[in-house]
């Protein structure tokens, strides 16, 4: 396959998984915050009142966290990206570089 062809669709893969990313973090940043009465709480397999708690924290805290995870995903594309030739703009190792291959594989 001609270089330019590869360059083409891999840029594609790095718009739409940008694009994936960005609106996993716009739904965690619209949705409303979670309490356990207004939402409830899921069965839970244990007895031990620690666990529960812990189930709880968990929830209380999953939106922010994973708002903030996205946003890191987001600013890592942002930086790894094709430098418009065959090398990563950032790392300028061979694009598509490790960076990018991993979080492919990872959110892909």
């Amino acid at each position: 396959m001609p270089p330019f062809i590869r360059s083409t669709r891999r840029l594609s893969e790095h718009a739409r998984l940008l694009q994936h990313v960005r609106s996993i973090q716009e739904r965690c940043d619209r949705a409303l915050p979670w309490e356990p009465d207004t939402v409830g709480l899921p069965e839970s397999d244990s007895e031990s009142a620690l666990a529960r708690i812990n189930d709880v924290a968990f929830y209380a805290h999953a939106r922010d966290e994973v708002s903030t995870l996205a946003r890191i995903c987001a600013h890592l594309l942002q930086l790894h990206h094709p430098d418009g030739g065959e090398y990563c703009a950032n790392c300028r190792l061979p694009w598509p570089c490790p960076t990018f291959d991993e979080m492919t594989h990872l959110l892909g």
